[in-house]
Protein backbone atom coordinates (compact mmCIF):
# COMPACT_ATOMS: atom_id res chain seq x y z
CA UNK A 1 0.00 0.00 0.00
CA UNK A 2 2.80 2.43 0.88
CA UNK A 3 4.61 1.67 -2.35
CA UNK A 4 1.39 2.13 -4.33
CA UNK A 5 0.68 5.49 -2.69
CA UNK A 6 4.21 6.69 -3.43
CA UNK A 7 4.02 5.58 -7.06
CA UNK A 8 0.69 7.36 -7.39
CA UNK A 9 2.20 10.59 -6.02
CA UNK A 10 5.13 10.30 -8.41
CA UNK A 11 2.70 9.92 -11.29
CA UNK A 12 0.64 12.90 -10.13
CA UNK A 13 3.71 15.13 -9.90
CA UNK A 14 4.90 14.02 -13.34
CA UNK A 15 1.45 14.66 -14.83
CA UNK A 16 1.27 18.10 -13.22
CA UNK A 17 4.66 18.97 -14.72
CA UNK A 18 3.50 17.74 -18.12
CA UNK A 19 0.29 19.76 -17.91
CA UNK A 20 2.26 22.88 -16.94
CA UNK A 21 4.83 22.38 -19.69
CA UNK A 22 7.60 21.99 -17.13
CA UNK A 23 10.57 19.63 -16.86
CA UNK A 24 9.87 17.14 -14.03
CA UNK A 25 13.53 17.43 -13.04
CA UNK A 26 12.84 21.03 -12.01
CA UNK A 27 10.35 19.98 -9.30
CA UNK A 28 11.64 18.23 -6.19
CA UNK A 29 9.38 15.94 -4.19
CA UNK A 30 9.82 16.10 -0.41
CA UNK A 31 8.24 13.12 1.34
CA UNK A 32 7.06 14.57 4.66
CA UNK A 33 7.86 11.76 7.05
CA UNK A 34 7.27 13.43 10.43
CA UNK A 35 5.98 10.98 13.07
CA UNK A 36 6.40 8.01 10.73
CA UNK A 37 8.92 5.25 11.50
CA UNK A 38 12.24 4.83 9.77
CA UNK A 39 10.98 1.56 8.23
CA UNK A 40 8.45 3.55 6.19
CA UNK A 41 11.17 5.95 5.11
CA UNK A 42 13.38 3.07 3.96
CA UNK A 43 10.46 1.61 1.99
CA UNK A 44 9.93 4.86 0.12
CA UNK A 45 13.66 5.40 -0.33
CA UNK A 46 13.91 1.96 -1.92
CA UNK A 47 11.57 3.32 -4.62
CA UNK A 48 14.06 6.05 -5.42
CA UNK A 49 12.96 8.85 -3.09
CA UNK A 50 15.86 11.02 -1.88
CA UNK A 51 14.30 14.00 -0.06
CA UNK A 52 12.44 13.74 3.25
CA UNK A 53 10.89 16.44 5.42
CA UNK A 54 10.65 16.72 9.19
CA UNK A 55 8.97 19.33 11.41
CA UNK A 56 10.54 18.49 14.78
CA UNK A 57 14.22 19.22 15.29
CA UNK A 58 15.11 16.24 17.46
CA UNK A 59 13.18 13.82 15.24
CA UNK A 60 15.11 15.23 12.28
CA UNK A 61 18.41 14.50 14.00
CA UNK A 62 17.46 11.00 15.11
CA UNK A 63 16.24 9.95 11.67
CA UNK A 64 19.22 11.51 9.92
CA UNK A 65 21.56 9.54 12.17
CA UNK A 66 19.78 6.30 11.29
CA UNK A 67 19.43 7.07 7.59
CA UNK A 68 22.15 9.56 6.59
CA UNK A 69 21.90 8.66 2.89
CA UNK A 70 18.75 10.79 2.54
CA UNK A 71 18.61 14.56 2.04
CA UNK A 72 16.74 15.90 5.08
CA UNK A 73 14.64 19.07 4.93
CA UNK A 74 13.50 20.90 8.05
CA UNK A 75 10.04 22.26 7.32
CA UNK A 76 8.81 23.19 10.81
CA UNK A 77 8.93 26.42 12.74
CA UNK A 78 12.40 27.17 14.07
CA UNK A 79 13.12 27.40 17.79
CA UNK A 80 16.53 28.89 18.47
CA UNK A 81 17.20 26.49 21.35
CA UNK A 82 16.91 23.61 18.86
CA UNK A 83 19.22 25.23 16.32
CA UNK A 84 22.01 22.69 16.77
CA UNK A 85 19.71 19.83 15.72
CA UNK A 86 18.68 21.64 12.55
CA UNK A 87 21.90 23.31 11.46
CA UNK A 88 24.05 20.19 11.52
CA UNK A 89 21.56 18.07 9.60
CA UNK A 90 19.27 19.97 7.23
CA UNK A 91 19.85 20.01 3.49
CA UNK A 92 17.34 22.86 3.35
CA UNK A 93 15.64 24.89 6.09
CA UNK A 94 12.24 25.83 4.70
CA UNK A 95 10.75 28.18 7.24
CA UNK A 96 13.35 30.77 8.21
CA UNK A 97 11.80 33.99 9.48
CA UNK A 98 14.21 36.17 11.44
CA UNK A 99 17.81 37.32 11.53
CA UNK A 100 18.13 35.96 15.08
CA UNK A 101 17.03 32.51 13.94
CA UNK A 102 19.52 32.65 11.08
CA UNK A 103 22.38 33.71 13.34
CA UNK A 104 21.62 30.89 15.77
CA UNK A 105 21.63 28.35 12.94
CA UNK A 106 24.75 29.66 11.21
CA UNK A 107 26.76 29.57 14.45
CA UNK A 108 26.14 25.83 14.64
CA UNK A 109 26.34 24.96 10.95
CA UNK A 110 29.59 23.27 9.85
CA UNK A 111 29.16 24.56 6.30
CA UNK A 112 26.95 26.98 4.38
CA UNK A 113 23.33 26.94 5.56
CA UNK A 114 20.80 26.80 2.72
CA UNK A 115 17.39 28.18 3.61
CA UNK A 116 14.11 29.57 2.31
CA UNK A 117 12.18 32.45 3.83
CA UNK A 118 8.71 31.58 5.16
CA UNK A 119 6.13 34.02 3.80
CA UNK A 120 2.66 34.37 5.35
CA UNK A 121 1.19 34.91 1.93
CA UNK A 122 -2.44 35.14 3.08
CA UNK A 123 -1.59 37.34 6.09
CA UNK A 124 -3.25 34.86 8.47
CA UNK A 125 -3.01 35.81 12.14
CA UNK A 126 -2.86 32.14 13.13
CA UNK A 127 0.27 31.47 11.06
CA UNK A 128 3.89 32.47 11.35
CA UNK A 129 5.97 33.80 8.49
CA UNK A 130 6.99 37.18 7.15
CA UNK A 131 4.32 39.35 5.56
CA UNK A 132 4.67 39.63 1.77
CA UNK A 133 5.35 43.36 1.86
CA UNK A 134 8.28 42.76 4.23
CA UNK A 135 9.70 39.65 2.58
CA UNK A 136 12.22 41.09 0.13
CA UNK A 137 13.65 43.47 2.71
CA UNK A 138 14.04 40.50 5.07
CA UNK A 139 15.78 38.47 2.38
CA UNK A 140 18.22 41.35 1.86
CA UNK A 141 18.98 41.45 5.60
CA UNK A 142 19.45 37.69 5.78
CA UNK A 143 21.65 37.69 2.70
CA UNK A 144 24.19 39.82 4.55
CA UNK A 145 24.81 37.03 7.09
CA UNK A 146 28.03 35.20 6.34
CA UNK A 147 27.52 31.45 5.99
CA UNK A 148 23.86 31.72 4.98
CA UNK A 149 22.44 31.35 1.48
CA UNK A 150 18.78 32.21 0.93
CA UNK A 151 17.62 30.02 -1.91
CA UNK A 152 13.99 31.09 -2.24
CA UNK A 153 10.59 31.45 -0.59
CA UNK A 154 8.23 29.05 1.14
CA UNK A 155 4.51 29.34 1.91
CA UNK A 156 1.39 27.45 2.90
CA UNK A 157 -1.91 29.08 1.83
CA UNK A 158 -5.14 28.69 3.81
CA UNK A 159 -6.54 25.18 3.55
CA UNK A 160 -9.52 24.77 1.26
CA UNK A 161 -11.34 21.71 0.02
CA UNK A 162 -10.91 23.12 -3.49
CA UNK A 163 -7.18 23.07 -4.38
CA UNK A 164 -7.73 25.82 -6.94
CA UNK A 165 -8.45 28.25 -4.10
CA UNK A 166 -4.70 28.34 -3.47
CA UNK A 167 -3.82 29.37 -7.01
CA UNK A 168 -3.80 33.13 -6.36
CA UNK A 169 -1.56 32.69 -3.31
CA UNK A 170 0.91 30.51 -5.23
CA UNK A 171 0.95 33.04 -8.04
CA UNK A 172 1.57 35.86 -5.58
CA UNK A 173 4.57 34.04 -4.09
CA UNK A 174 5.99 33.36 -7.54
CA UNK A 175 5.56 37.02 -8.47
CA UNK A 176 7.27 38.05 -5.22
CA UNK A 177 10.25 35.84 -6.01
CA UNK A 178 10.41 37.25 -9.54
CA UNK A 179 10.48 40.80 -8.15
CA UNK A 180 13.30 39.74 -5.86
CA UNK A 181 15.30 38.33 -8.75
CA UNK A 182 14.91 41.60 -10.62
CA UNK A 183 16.46 43.27 -7.56
CA UNK A 184 19.41 40.87 -7.70
CA UNK A 185 18.24 38.39 -5.05
CA UNK A 186 18.86 34.72 -5.86
CA UNK A 187 15.31 33.52 -5.19
CA UNK A 188 15.26 30.51 -7.49
CA UNK A 189 13.37 28.04 -5.27
CA UNK A 190 9.68 28.01 -4.32
CA UNK A 191 8.56 25.58 -1.63
CA UNK A 192 4.78 25.39 -1.93
CA UNK A 193 2.10 22.79 -2.47
CA UNK A 194 1.12 19.77 -0.37
CA UNK A 195 -0.80 16.54 -0.82
CA UNK A 196 -4.06 18.08 -2.05
CA UNK A 197 -2.80 21.08 -4.01
CA UNK A 198 0.68 20.19 -5.29
CA UNK A 199 -0.53 20.14 -8.89
CA UNK A 200 -1.77 23.74 -8.57
CA UNK A 201 1.52 24.84 -6.99
CA UNK A 202 3.50 23.18 -9.78
CA UNK A 203 1.46 25.09 -12.33
CA UNK A 204 2.54 28.31 -10.64
CA UNK A 205 6.23 27.49 -10.41
CA UNK A 206 6.84 25.34 -7.33
CA UNK A 207 10.32 23.81 -7.25
CA UNK A 208 9.68 21.86 -4.04
CA UNK A 209 6.37 20.20 -3.13
CA UNK A 210 5.94 18.86 0.41
CA UNK A 211 3.77 15.73 0.36
CA UNK A 212 3.07 13.66 3.45
CA UNK A 213 -0.33 12.04 3.89
CA UNK A 214 -0.72 11.10 0.22
CA UNK A 215 2.44 9.01 0.61
CA UNK A 216 2.50 7.80 4.22
CA UNK A 217 -1.21 7.88 5.03
CA UNK A 218 -3.04 9.75 7.78
CA UNK A 219 -1.37 10.66 11.06
CA UNK A 220 -2.85 9.86 14.44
Amino acid sequence: MLRERFENVQARVAQACHDAGRDPNDVGLIAVSKTFPIEDIRTVAAQGQQHFGESYAQELTLKAEVYPEASWHFIGRIQRNKAKHIATTAYRVHALETVRQAEALVRRCPDTLHALLAVNIAREESKSGVLPEQALERVEALSRIEGLRIRGLMTMPPFSEDPEDGADFFEELADLAARGRRQGLALTELSMGMSHDAHVAIRHGATWVRIGSAIFGGRT
